[in-house]
């Protein structure tokens, strides 16, 4: 075991690229747990909750940023994992019931975020080779993740806290260890607080044996360089599929700007949907109902009615967005036609008799919104089916999976 450590010094596995690292990984994924709490809350509010309809981007921002902040997880948690592997060595493995939770907790850890940073990437494409639901799971592994973040920090404040502000220039005992200073075991031991028997350090930056002279070894910076350009190239590989600038450059994500009927990407198409008979039926109607008064309108009719045109964003969970050009009838109006009260919040009801979106609720600060349409048209044109036809919702700061497609009803709850 100890020539095993031994083999695996390097100047970058100390406590201070250990908390470098770490305090970037830690911010990413705090990062992703505001988002993604955001984002679930839209799509699951508690009947309480009220969201923010302005920006009207704002949900293309919070996705978009969560997505790409999970994506820079990738080459952070295996940097981290590349410093911290030899711990995996270390003598005696198990100190006391203490250091067994700690060393347990981050197991589940390193465990709960690949998992979670993987399901989350595999959602991205849309592609579930699992069993179990994924928007509960990740959600679940979210809060695990946290938790599990806050034990580490507090078992590790006291090394955060000396190596927090340190910069890498400065001398540093664990490193001169790894060059073969003797004088700085005593000081491994005490940072690290493991040894191995005859006093030798159980820890891979601590072996007095190493010849470093002749062993090929990674310097700091090139180390840091290298996760610095994994995660921009990763990032910058993917976020086109949200932030135009970079859609030129957008060879990883799985939608593309401007491609796709009438110029915007398609997630769910109507043949999954299982709708394209009941949509384009001529005796399709839209029904409101409120408060016991049902009043059903035909496309010619709502086409009559006051049209007004916005420019939204289709954003979606998976990370990908497109602005578009919208046209028909703000919800407002209709709302007001069947005389709802002000603080009315509706369901709205597909063509499509299953999946989980199949129903949502819009709450009152969209449908008193003025960007909140019942869409006709798209970018000019009659909207296509892959879009909703015959009518679609299209309200600012929504998840794509809440601006339902093929509506067929409206109802006052």
């Amino acid at each position: 075991m100890y020539e095993a450590q031994r083999a695996l010094a390097s100047p970058v596995r100390n406590p201070r690229m250990a908390t470098v690292i770490g305090r970037l990984l830690g911010a990413a994924f705090l990062i992703c747990f505001g988002t993604g709490l955001y984002s679930h809350f839209l799509q699951e509010p508690l009947d309480w909750m009220r969201f923010a309809t302005r920006p009207e981007f704002l949900y293309q921002v919070t996705q978009g940023t969560h997505i790409i902040t999970g994506i820079a997880c990738f080459p952070l948690l295996l940097a981290k994992l590349y410093i911290v592997f030899p711990d995996l060595f270390a003598y005696p493995p198990v100190r006391g019931f203490v250091h067994f939770l700690e060393r347990a907790s981050i197991a589940l850890f390193v465990g709960a975020s690949l998992v979670q940073i993987t399901i989350g990437l595999l959602n991205t494409y849309q592609w579930y080779p699992w069993p179990f639901p994924f928007r509960q799971v990740h959600f679940a592994l979210g809060w695990v993740l946290i938790g599990l973040l806050i034990i580490h920090i507090a078992v590790k404040l006291p090394v955060i806290t000396r190596y927090w502000s340190k910069s890498l220039d400065e001398p540093d005992h664990l490193s001169d260890a790894v060059s073969g200073d003797r004088g700085s075991d005593a000081e491994a031991v005490r940072l690290w607080g493991t040894t191995r028997p005859n006093g030798v350090t159980g820890r891979v930056l601590d072996y007095i044996d190493a010849t470093p002279r002749t062993a090929s070894r990674v310097s700091r910076r090139g180390f840091l360089t290298t996760v610095g350009v994994a995660t921009t190239a990763v990032v910058g590989l993917t976020a086109g599929q949200t932030f135009t600038p970079l859609n030129a450059v957008n060879l990883f994500g799985p939608r593309k700007k401007g491609v796709g009927q009438q110029g915007v990407p398609v997630n769910r198409t109507s043949e999954q949907a299982k709708v394209a008979d009941a949509a384009m039926a001529p005796a399709w109607t839209l029904t409101l109902a409120v408060s016991g008064t049902e009043r059903s309108f035909t496309r010619d009719e709502l086409l009559a009615l006051p049209q007004t045109s916005v420019r939204l964003p289709i954003a979606c969970v998976e990370g990908w967005s497109q602005m578009a050009s919208w046209r028909g009838v703000r919800l407002r109006d209709l709302a007001d036609l069947m005389s709802a009260d002000p603080d009315t919040s509706f369901r709205l009801i597909s063509l499509e008799e299953r999946g989980s979106f199949s129903k949502t609720q819009i709450g009152r600060e969209y449908v008193r919104d003025p960007l909140t349409l019942v869409a006709l048209e798209l970018n000019g044109e009659t909207l296509d089916l892959e879009h909703g036809y015959p009518a679609r919702m299209i309200a600012p700061g929504r998840p794509g999976v809440l601006q339902t497609k093929w509506l067929s009803r409206i109802e006052a709850i």
